[in-house]
């Protein structure tokens, strides 16, 4: 059973930094598309970003230039260093993974995700 659990986050003020880690256990992160999502408050689930195993990374464009997807395999965790926040990038951060054959861009692992972490918060205020 694929185990996700999300860290790093709490609350800051607008141009600070924070970074979430997603530690993984019951699979190999480098063999599969792995990435993070946000849902603020009652608004649907969005895409952050996204990395294959071959290190191709994806970025939504709210928060390429800011936000750097790291995976760390020899510890089997997830990071994403999240640099001159904004208050719109308030939100409960998830990441997940997908064990399936996919192409790894966010709209498709939102789909074919099979594991979820439960979730973590981050809040920035102006």
């Amino acid at each position: 059973q694929v185990r996700l659990v999300e860290s790093g986050g709490g609350s800051v003020q607008t141009g600070e930094s924070l970074r979430l880690s997603c530690a993984v256990s019951g699979s190999d992160i480098s063999r599969y598309c792995i990435g993070w999502f946000r849902q603020p408050g009652t608004y649907a689930r969005e895409g952050v970003a996204t990395i294959h195993n071959d290190g191709t990374t994806t970025y939504s464009d709210s928060v390429k230039g800011r936000f750097t997807i790291t995976r760390n395999n020899a510890e089997n965790t997830l990071s994403l260093q999240m640099d001159n926040l904004k208050p719109e990038d308030t939100a409960t951060y998830y990441c997940a993974i997908s064990t399936l054959e996919v192409v790894c861009t966010m709209e498709r692992l939102r789909v074919y995700a099979n594991s979820w972490g439960q979730g973590i918060r981050v809040a920035v205020s102006s």
